[in-house]
C-alpha cells in the first residue's frame, strides 16, 4: 500500500503549495485550485441525473488521477467505480480501497497482464477490454496463475478509430472465447465514441452517436442470439451522456471532465446552443498564476507557462475577466494581454486550462478552497502512471 500522506511534514512552497487552514491569497504558484462548491454541485448533478435514467456511472479517472475526488465521486455522485486507461493507474485506485475498476483499454504486454492478474487480490473487480482474440489466452493463463478472475468487455470501434471491432461478428467470436476461457468472465461491451466529444454542434454529435448506439445494438442482439448476456454496456462522455443514457441500450457511462470542466469542452453547444460550461456544468479547476513581472506596457507576464499546462487543445482563458486575455506561452511564462494595464506584480489569475486531463498530470497536488480559505490539499494519486 501507499505510504499516507502526512500534510503537517511538507513545507509550503517545496513541497506543496499549500497547507489548510491558509488564506487563498497566499497559495503558492502556479498550482491547480479546485473551487471545491463547483465542484461538489457538478458530482452531485452528475449522479442525480445517471440515478434518474437508470444509469450506472463508472467516472474516469484518467481525468483527475486523484483517489480523493473518486472518493468525492463515490459518496457524493454514487460513483459505481472507476475507468483507467493504464494498469499502473488502476493499480492506484485499487491499492486505495476502489472496489470495481475498469481498464478501459487492451493490456498486452506480458508484465502489465501478470499485474492486471493480481490486482483482484486488492480487492477490486477488476476488468478490461479486448479487441483481439489472440489476448484471451495470454489473460486467462495470467488469471490462472494467480487464482483469480479477469472480467472482459469486448470493444467496439463505434467511430473513434483507435481500439476496437468493427462488426458484431467480431463481437461474438470474442466474446465466445472469454466466455469459454478459464479464469475470464466476459461482462459485456465498452463502447465510447471519443472522436465525437468535443464537437461543437449538438446535432452533429448526435448523428455520430446514433451510428455507435445503432453499432451496439445490433451486437448485443448478436450475442444475446449465443446465449451471452452483457452486464455492462459502457460508453457517454460529457459530450454524450445524454444521448447514450436515453439510447435503451447502453447502462453504464464514462464521464470524466464534467467534474472539473475546461477550456476545450466548456465551449461545445447544448441542445439550445449555448455553452456547457455556462449552464450544464462550472468551472471548478484553475490553474492559479501570479504576474511576476509588468516590465512592459500593455502585457504582464505569469508563471504558469508550458510546463504548467498542457496547451494541446488551445490555450486557457482568464477566468472572470473580460479585461485581459492569455495569448502566449514559453516553458516557465505566460503572456497577459493587459492593454488597460490594470494588473499588478503578485497579482493572481484564475486560469481555465485548455484540456484538463494532461494538465493535471503535469501537477503534483490540487488546493481544495471555499471561501477564500484553502480548505483541502489532495495529491494527484496517479500522476506519471502511464504504464
Amino acid at each position: 500500500m501507499n505510504k499516507p500522506v502526512v500534510l503537517d511534514e511538507l513545507e509550503v512552497g517545496m513541497d506543496v503549495p499549500a497547507l489548510p487552514g491558509m488564506d487563498e491569497a497566499d497559495i503558492q504558484t502556479p498550482c491547480l485550485v479546485l473551487d471545491l462548491d463547483a465542484l461538489e454541485r457538478n458530482i452531485k448533478k452528475m449522479g442525480d441525473y445517471a440515478r434518474e435514467h437508470g444509469m450506472r456511472h463508472r467516472v474516469h479517472g484518467k481525468m483527475h488521477k486523484s483517489v480523493d475526488v473518486y472518493f468525492l465521486q463515490e459518496k457524493l455522485g454514487g460513483a459505481c467505480g472507476v475507468c483507467c486507461q493504464k494498469v499502473s493507474e488502476a493499480e492506484v485506485f485499487a491499492r486505495a480501497g476502489v472496489k470495481d475498476v475498469l481498464v478501459s483499454n487492451q493490456v498486452r504486454d506480458p508484465a502489465k497482464i501478470d499485474r492486471l492478474a493480481r490486482m483482484p487480490k486488492l480487492g477490486a473487480r477488476t476488468i478490461c477490454c479486448v479487441d483481439d482474440i489472440d489476448n484471451v489466452a495470454d489473460l486467462s493463463a495470467a488469471a490462472q496463475k494467480h487464482g483469480t478472475t479477469i472480467e472482459c468487455l469486448v470493444e467496439i470501434d463505434c467511430g473513434a478509430g483507435r481500439c476496437g471491432v468493427t462488426t458484431t461478428e467480431d463481437v461474438v467470436k470474442i466474446a465466445k472465447a472469454i466466455d469459454a476461457a478459464p479464469g475470464l468472465k466476459f461482462a459485456g461491451l465498452q463502447a465510447y465514441q471519443g472522436a465525437m466529444q468535443h464537437m461543437d454542434s449538438y446535432e452533429d454529435r448526435k448523428a455520430k452517436i446514433d451510428i455507435a448506439v445503432a453499432m451496439v445494438r445490433d451486437a448485443v442482439e448478436g450475442l444475446k442470439a449465443e446465449g451471452l448476456e452483457c452486464d455492462i454496456v459502457g460508453g457517454g462522455g460529457t459530450g454524450s451522456y445524454y444521448f447514450e443514457s436515453t439510447s435503451g441500450v447502453y447502462n453504464e457511462l464514462q464521464c470524466g471532465s464534467y467534474a472539473f470542466m475546461d477550456a476545450d469542452y466548456g465551449r461545445i453547444l447544448d441542445k439550445d446552443g449555448n455553452r456547457i460550461d455556462q449552464g450544464e456544468w462550472e468551472n471548478a479547476l484553475f490553474l492559479l498564476t501570479s504576474v511576476m513581472s509588468r516590465a512592459k506596457p500593455g502585457k504582464a507576464i505569469v508563471d504558469a507557462g508550458l510546463k504548467a499546462q498542457s496547451v494541446d487543445s488551445g490555450l486557457p482563458f482568464v477566468f472572470g475577466r473580460d479585461d485581459v486575455k492569455y495569448v502566449k506561452c514559453s516553458d516557465e511564462h505566460g503572456v497577459i494581454e493587459d492593454l488597460g494595464n490594470v494588473l499588478k506584480v503578485n497579482e493572481k489569475l484564475r486560469l481555465v486550462p485548455g484540456h484538463c486531463d494532461p494538465t493535471c498530470n503535469v501537477h503534483d497536488w490540487y488546493v481544495g478552497v471555499r471561501g477564500g480559505k484553502v480548505e483541502s490539499v489532495w495529491p494527484v494519486s496517479a500522476r506519471g502512471k502511464a504504464y
